[in-house]
């Protein structure tokens, strides 16, 4: 019984913090299973302040599913240009599609349903289900492992094959009933915004003085994740190859991590072809540091510009090596990865 009020007594907490730190966000505002479905993909792994503007982008340009379904996938890109983890978009693209075409435009309101929808995991389909269809289910994302983990003192490594059940398993008994929606908005919040992965201002938590961390003095141990990913270096040199206006481009084929984008030819023994032996030489690289999260890039870009009498010859390596030749005042309208788009904007293009 005692356990059971202290359970009841947690998750009032939770709702009264929530309650007192209301934060305005459009998909709250709203049941519509395609705005919420929206916002928790772009969300992933991306910050609320940064995923905003794209929710907004996004809204507007694509009303409903079947706008996002209809729309070409290169456009998709475009308006993800900058968010990283490009399968989102794809998938998110995909899935519009079956939707419309498989589901009849249909959105899936179940938690089981909404799993077998391509890009939605247990986290999202239990976020669909509970804020647009009311559906009694616990969410259990990143926020919530550390706030469970923290206050009960669990100590099991959070990358393990086991614990999202067990983590799971108590959030759905932490649930009430009556006010679920609310309260899985609020833990995730209360995650994201209090109990914060580095130094949480926990004197000021309203769970302080029953967390078992904070009594512990073990906030910065929880929650365990033994299995990190380790990052490795990796250098990349581009070749930006420009005759005038034209630019020569790259579109990324299937299988790859930028799947769909456009970047520049790689360089490796490009300066030793016939168009350029005569050519300026390659100007020093501007140089740039890119994260990712299993790599950390370190980018040259190498500019050659070649000149109008050899353009027929560039044009013909282009077309046998698969490149594209692209007007400069085209490039703004092509998917790039965000490393393209600094280089470009400290272009000034």
């Amino acid at each position: 019984m005692r356990k059971v009020v202290e359970n009841q007594m947690f998750s009032l907490e939770i709702l009264a913090w929530y309650r007192a730190h209301p934060r305005e966000l459009p998909w709250r505002e709203t049941q519509d299973p395609y705005k919420i479905w929206l916002s928790e993909i772009i969300l992933q792994q991306t910050r609320v302040a940064q995923g905003l503007p794209y929710y907004i982008s996004f809204v507007e340009a694509y009303p409903s599913v079947k706008d996002l379904a209809m729309a070409p996938e290169s456009e998709v890109l475009r308006l993800w240009q900058g968010l990283g983890y490009y399968s989102r978009a794809r998938n998110l693209h995909q899935c519009a599609k079956f939707i419309l075409h498989e589901l009849q435009g249909n959105f899936p309101s179940t938690y089981e349903s909404l799993l077998r929808l391509k890009g939605v995991g247990k986290y999202t389909a239990a976020a669909i289900s509970s804020f647009a269809f009311g559906e009694a289910k616990a969410v259990v994302d990143g926020n919530v492992f550390r706030v469970l983990a923290r206050y009960f003192g669990i100590t099991t490594d959070i990358a393990s094959s086991s614990a999202f059940k067990e983590f799971e398993s108590l959030a759905n008994v932490l649930l009430p009933k009556e006010q679920h929606s609310a309260y899985n908005q609020a833990i995730m919040d209360f995650g994201a915004r209090c109990c914060v992965p580095k130094s949480p201002d926990c004197i000021s938590c309203p769970l302080s003085s029953s967390c078992f961390a904070f009594q512990n003095n073990l906030v910065s141990a929880l929650p365990v994740k033994e299995n990190k990913t380790k990052v490795k270096d990796r250098e990349i040199n581009y070749l930006v190859l420009t005759c005038g206006t034209s630019w020569v481009c790259n579109q990324r084929g299937p299988g790859d991590i930028w799947t769909g984008l456009y970047d520049f030819p790689l360089l490796e023994n490009l300066p030793n072809a016939p168009w350029a032996r005569q050519q300026s030489p390659l100007l020093f690289p501007k140089k740039y540091r890119h994260l990712l999260s299993h790599r950390r890039l370190y980018v040259s870009f190498w500019e050659l510009e070649i000149s109008q009498e050899n353009m027929a010859q560039l044009k013909k390596w282009a077309d046998l090596s698969g490149y594209q030749l692209v007007e400069e005042r085209q490039l703004d309208a092509l998917p790039k990865p965000i490393l393209m788009l600094r280089y470009l904007n400290d272009r000034g293009i």
